[in-house]
């Protein structure tokens, strides 16, 4: 059935309901019109029954939808045809009573009533909107979500791979052109077809075309970690990423992968943040379980906020742990973009742990590593704007090992610009931990000249773009 068949618009919401379940998997549901001799049930779809089976009252309906909820507990939600914002609304009762009286109460006042299962938004998965060629989402929440901000947001086609990536399952996102499909994902079946994919409403918006807004850290980054998500783009972007496999603290019944063999014969175990915090948390060079890491390095959760998202509360800083194939070093490397917009790429020979980690001074690149540096710079510039990334280079093929979006403030040998009353004396050889140490007891109007030859790719540089400390290279 195309949108083109019946106008949404002109539907009550249980017809609306009736006509969507014909096309996508609902939420399992009972509906009542209000009539003078009492309620009728107008449409259902409840598991194990057909469609808009008919049963002996109100409560019988109730009892059979409680009985088939995987949650065991029900919504109630009210409306007007008139004014199908709904009114009165009850979350998840698990008592027959309750809904039972909740329903009838609503219904004597002249309401017409849904019951539908509960659907748990925190159960790992996620709920958004397809519309206009683009679709968006988050997760811990209902498809209203994509009104707030730090949703993801993608290309039709890269939601799509994602979501699959993540989920291990192709959701069920067939639209008609114009159309607007509110849309719920899920770890575990759900809804009276028992798939994984949950439609919630269709409306008719006309044809057009969105463009999506490809930035993170966004709401679903901090799900599975921010350089999980990166590297995911990258991948869907068509970056060289080696094949890397996500263990993620809310989807731990299932590990995801994605990339290319690379030929290396071990792997690197990487601690992805919810958001970057570089050279904090570990990275193994060798196997080593990564849910075990993950309680090692982040055991309790904490009390962290974004007021950029609006979003606070106790949670693991930790989300997931990558697993990402090694490749065979010749050279590593990082590359930024500075605050006048040129590209700048340093590296080393062979591994580059020591040089991200300021140990090690920047060496001269080979002119065919630094090329196709600058080629695969300016592709993921095509498609996300500025970009960080590091890099590893086998000799004959440039492999991406991290991606970050955007530009720095720092130029020459200002990492961070800025004034100071006074400049104090950091030497590089002391270390990420005693840096991170003495940012947090500078006195204010401060700024720091970091003594050694340390690259400005490095993590010692991402720690003093990130604290915002004025900082130069001596």
């Amino acid at each position: 059935m195309s949108g083109a068949d019946y106008d949404l618009q002109e539907l009550r919401k249980d017809e609306a309901l009736d006509q969507l379940a014909g096309r996508i998997n609902v939420a399992q549901f009972v509906a009542y019109a209000p009539l003078p001799e009492g309620p009728e049930q107008t449409f259902c779809r409840l598991r194990g029954h057909r469609p808009n089976a008919a049963f002996s009252s109100l409560r019988a309906a109730a009892e059979e939808l409680l009985r088939n909820s995987p949650d065991r507990a029900v919504n109630v939600r009210s409306y007007l045809p008139q004014d199908p914002r709904s009114k009165p609304f009850r979350y998840g009762l698990d008592r027959l009573d309750d809904i039972v009286e909740v329903a009838g109460s609503a219904l004597d006042d002249g309401f017409y009533v849904i019951l539908n299962e509960t659907v748990d938004v925190q159960d790992g998965g996620v709920s958004g909107v397809v519309e206009g060629g683009i679709v968006e989402f988050a997760p811990d929440d209902t498809p209203r979500c994509v009104e707030k901000p730090g949703t993801a947001s993608l290309q039709l086609d890269w939601g799509r791979k994602l979501l699959e990536t993540v989920y291990g399952f192709a959701p069920d996102l067939a639209v008609e052109p114009g159309e607007r499909l509110e849309f719920s994902i899920h770890p575990k079946p759900r809804g009276w077809r028992g798939t994984q994919t949950l439609g919630w409403e269709v409306e008719e918006v006309g044809p057009h075309r969105l463009t999506p807004r490809l930035t993170w850290p966004n709401r679903f980054s901090r799900l599975i970690g921010d350089k999980a998500y990166g590297l995911l783009m990258a991948h869907l972007a068509g970056a060289p990423v080696p094949l890397t496999s996500v263990y993620a603290r809310r989807l731990r019944q299932h590990v995801f992968s994605f990339g290319q063999e690379t030929g290396g014969r071990d792997v690197w175990v990487r601690t992805c943040p919810i958001e970057p915090v570089p050279g904090r948390y570990a990275t193994r060079h060798g196997w080593v379980e990564p849910f075990a890491l993950l309680e090692a390095e982040d055991p309790e959760p904490r009390e962290w906020q974004d007021p950029d998202l609006h979003l606070s509360g106790l949670r693991h800083i930790l989300a997931s742990a990558v697993v990402q194939a090694g490749v065979p070093a010749a050279w590593s490397g990082a590359y930024y973009v500075d605050a006048a917009g040129t590209g700048l790429t340093e590296g080393v020979a062979g591994a580059g742990d020591a040089f991200m980690l300021g140990r090690q001074a920047p060496q001269e690149l080979p002119a065919q590593v630094r090329s196709e540096i600058e080629r695969l710079a300016a592709r993921l510039d095509e498609v996300f704007g500025p970009v960080r990334f590091e890099w590893v280079h086998d000799g004959e093929r440039l492999w991406l090992v991290q991606l970050h979006r955007g530009s720095t403030a720092s130029q020459g040998d200002v990492i961070v610009p800025g004034e100071a009353a006074q400049w104090l004396r950091f030497e590089v050889g002391e270390g990420l931990a005693a840096l991170r140490a003495r940012l947090e007891t500078l006195p204010p109007d401060s700024g720091l000249e970091i003594v050694g030859q340390v690259g400005r790719t490095s993590h010692i540089a991402d720690v003093l773009r990130r604290a915002g400390v004025p900082s130069r290279l001596t």
